[in-house]
């Protein structure tokens, strides 16, 4: 059940963007009277699900969801449709329009997906707002893991700035830290400030470990027991707040992780205040090394931040989401090209985006992750690579500004050339998937 719910927000998700993105190519075509033979959701390679032909242009649906397309009459795209362009251009054809028009129709689709993601953040502002913990706030400093340790970072660090830019809200550390360009952290720690610094082959072990890198650090206050807990069978109860493990003053949960597995299959004593009263529990830990306790959740320990926002102070806040959102992405992309962190082999395809989604429906996640997919797609179909949209306007801008049409058989070869490279990323993505799959 879980996997037809994240599969159908998915493909929800998908079909929107593709068929907004078209759009784009589609209404532009045809406000200046471009004919238009295709429009369809998904790839038809051999026969399509559906299909219906209305004014001139087949609408449909195939079964390849890997994308969408619109065929455009006169215009050499994905269907190499190389006998259309043998016979003389006419006035309804794409090769036929002025430069300005045939620039304007391939910048439609990527346009649109700009808007789209400013119209779901700005939307998302409006009915959800923001929520974070503010640095200022973070008074315990952050819990690493074993691979933020193995870098520098210690349980308690306070970050201040990551390469001179000053952290403002937790949640954006372990972004910042993993897209750095110098990979110079400088945290506070006690009385001093100390700085870390990164290499390449740090930002590597990070993405292999997938490392969470660091969270809030809280005290141990217990906030839920599993099942046959034996921290409950000892008779702690939910808002106990633990300070000790056999007589060890401890104060925070992380410490606890890291110290109660040594007792696997053994008892031990922990020290607790209830109601400003000392309690003491004799806990029989599981031969998992656990106990069973979950932790209080963040607002029980920290002031959590919120933004509300009106239409009007939603646009502006919706906008400088997307720009920040492509600003990151673009970020990520450098990191991903840097054959030094082989990011690279962490690139997913149509698996790991699905997997994105959560395996209850969840609306807010759910725009959230279409915005940012839009800001993607947006950034990848503007890349200057044949058979992409920014591939076409490269060739259009060439020929504006030197007044020269490139020749039909160089637009082919471009075109072919870039297929093989969509195509070599394409495999590179799900093969990716696969791997991880079977590992």
């Amino acid at each position: 059940m879980e996997i037809l719910i994240k599969a159908s927000q998915f493909f929800l998700s998908l079909s929107i963007l593709i068929i907004l993105h078209e759009m784009g190519h589609f209404i532009p075509a045809k406000l200046f009277k471009t004919k238009v033979e295709k429009f369809y959701l998904f790839f038809d390679p051999w026969f399509s699900l559906l299909k219906k032909k209305i004014g001139g242009t087949e609408y449909g649906i195939g079964w390849l969801p890997l994308g969408g397309y619109v065929k455009i009459a006169g215009m050499v795209d994905e269907s190499m449709d190389k006998e259309q362009m043998k016979q003389e251009p006419k006035p309804w054809e794409f090769r036929s329009k002025p430069a300005w028009q045939r620039l304007i129709i391939m910048l439609g689709g990527v346009t649109v997906n700009v808007i789209l993601a400013i119209v779901i953040y700005t939307g998302m502002m409006m009915y959800y707002g923001e929520e974070y913990l503010a640095m200022e706030d973070a008074k315990y400093g952050v819990v690493t893991d074993s691979t933020a340790q193995n870098i520098g970072l210690q349980n308690g660090d306070k970050v201040l700035t990551v390469d001179g830019k000053p952290i403002e809200r937790f949640m954006h550390i372990n972004k910042e830290i993993l897209l750095s360009e110098q990979g110079a952290i400088v945290v506070q720690r006690g009385n001093e400030k100390v700085e870390v610094l990164l290499d390449d082959t740090d930002k590597r072990d990070l993405i292999q470990a997938k490392s969470a890198l660091v969270a809030p650090r809280r005290p141990y206050v217990a906030g839920g027991f599993a099942k046959d807990s034996p921290a409950t069978t000892a008779g702690m109860l939910k808002g106990d707040s633990v300070y000790a493990l056999n007589g060890k003053t401890m104060i925070f949960f992380d410490e606890y992780v890291d110290e109660i597995p040594a007792f696997a299959g053994n008892e031990i004593t922990l020290s607790a205040m209830r109601d400003g009263k000392e309690v003491e529990f004799n806990v029989m830990v599981g031969e998992d090394g656990k106990i069973g306790v979950g932790a209080m959740p963040l607002d029980y320990f920290y002031k959590l931040s919120r933004n509300r926002y009106g239409f009007f102070d939603a646009i502006p806040a919706g906008i400088k989401m997307s720009y920040n959102v492509l600003g990151d992405y673009i970020r990520q992309f450098k990191l991903i090209v840097n054959p030094k962190t082989e990011a690279y082999k962490e690139v997913g395809g149509f698996l790991m985006i699905a997997d994105q989604f959560d395996p209850v429906w969840n609306w807010q996640k759910f725009w959230g992750f279409t915005a940012f997919l839009s800001v993607m797609l947006a950034f990848l179909n503007i890349l200057p690579i044949p058979a992409l949209d920014g591939g076409h306007v490269v060739f259009v801008l060439i020929e504006m500004i030197s007044g020269r049409k490139p020749s039909e058989k160089v637009l082919e070869y471009a075109q072919m050339v870039g297929f093989v490279i969509l195509l070599g990323l394409i495999v590179l993505a799900n093969g990716n998937d696969i791997i991880k799959l079977f590992n």
